[in-house]
């Protein structure tokens, strides 16, 4: 059974990993996590391998780009925050 979180849960989750982490070790570290997002879930692993980046020095550095790949939607309205 997998993990289920929350955008606003990522940063202490992406803290937890040893840094640097390359594209493919994040991605397999997820792979059984789902990812609540306002329009819907997705795989965080599978969202963690469409990154560009092949290599994370930091959990910011992965959160970034995670972000980058999610669509607008996904986040919510924007210039609005639920956490």
């Amino acid at each position: 059974m997998g993990t289920t979180l929350k955008l606003n849960e990522l940063e202490s989750t992406f803290e937890a990993l040893e840094y640097p982490v390359t594209k493919a070790e994040a991605a397999g570290a997820f792979e059984a996590t789902t990812l609540v997002l306002a329009d819907g879930e997705r795989n965080l692993g599978s969202l963690l391998g469409a990154a560009q980046e092949e290599r994370y020095e930091s959990a910011g550095g992965l959160e970034a780009a995670l972000h980058n790949v999610l669509p607008r939607e996904a986040v919510g309205e924007p210039f609005q925050s639920e956490g």
